[in-house]
């Protein structure tokens, strides 16, 4: 996952001196932003702030402080890099809810593993679930909010899995939870696959649940979602009895006692094209994403269904 770190600083050198550091990191970005810039960088919902006080003409604190004000920005964490050694100037800073306070000059190796202990411990704070390890609420929203404001065109894939209920109640927990795993490698796989083509990584993330969001950059989203189905339904049968795959069904008692039948489990997926200026918010965009994955789960079977509705 692409990690966009913002540096504010007067000077080109820090931000020069990290991205030397992290050359071998393909997945570390660090950009250059003066104090004055801040509005921007916060519209870009960065995942890391690294603000060096060194020869800064603006207050630190205040600085902080409208960070941290910021809806989108409540929880990104920040460093402050500064020459002071006065411990109540470190506290005002540190009273603004930042996270390190360090004091410069700071060596290459201190300086390299905390940023990447930092992200792995964000990483680790803001997974949905150990189950899947992937992104949850926060970060799926700062994604989409990212690509809103820079006036990019994606796809949002809104995915979950049909009949996930019922196979839960037959087979139970655990076995659901490796279903929803799998879900997980196959939706990843697929979105993923033509990353290194593209100059904005795809997006994966777990909304809880048998729920999952994609966000495609590639203009082909519809070969996404036919692999992903393809994938999803060659290898699900694994996950049912010899019994449930002979008769193409599962059989539940209800509170009744009335035996239901159910389809085996597939996948639905709910496609909405974003055009710049289509869509004033995440929330209007997630919105049509439930439509369409509605349609999409009257359908019998694992199926796709695109919004294909104009600005």
């Amino acid at each position: 996952m692409i990690q966009e770190i913002y540096v504010i600083d007067e000077n080109k050198e820090l931000v020069q001196r990290l991205k030397d550091l992290f050359k071998p990191e393909k997945d570390y970005r660090f950009h250059l932003a003066k104090p004055e810039e801040i509005e921007d960088v916060l519209n870009a919902i960065p995942t890391l702030l690294i603000i060096n006080e060194q020869d800064m003409k603006e207050d630190v604190v205040e600085l902080c402080k409208k960070i941290r004000e910021n809806e989108d920005n409540i929880i990104t964490p920040i460093i402050v890099l500064s020459p002071s050694h006065e411990e109540e100037h470190c506290l005002d800073v540190l009273r603004t809810s930042v996270e390190y306070y360090l004091i410069t000059p700071l060596t290459d190796e201190y300086l390299f593993h905390l940023v990447k202990n930092l992200l792995r411990l964000l990483y680790t704070n803001r997974r949905v679930s150990p189950l899947t390890g992937l992104p949850g609420n926060v970060q799926i929203d700062a994604e989409m909010k990212k690509r809103l404001r820079s006036r990019e065109r994606f796809s949002m894939l809104y995915l979950d899995l049909d009949n996930f209920k019922a196979y839960n109640d037959i087979y139970g927990f655990f076995k659901g939870d490796e279903i929803i795993k799998f879900a997980a490698k196959v939706i990843m796989k697929n979105v993923h696959l033509n990353d290194k083509k593209n100059s904005v990584a795809s997006f994966v993330g777990h909304i809880g649940g048998d729920d999952f969001v994609a966000i495609v950059t590639d203009e082909d989203y519809e070969s996404v979602c036919r692999e992903i189905i393809h994938d999803f339904d060659s290898e699900v049968r694994s996950f049912f009895s010899e019994e449930d795959n002979a008769r193409g069904y599962m059989e539940v008692e209800n509170r009744k006692g009335i035996v239901e039948q159910f389809p085996l489990t597939s996948i639905s997926i709910g496609v909405v094209v974003v055009e710049p200026g289509k869509f004033r918010s995440t929330l209007e965009i997630g919105e049509v994403g439930a439509q369409v994955k509605h349609i999409a789960k009257t359908k019998l079977g694992s199926s796709y269904v695109i919004d294909r509705r104009k600005v």
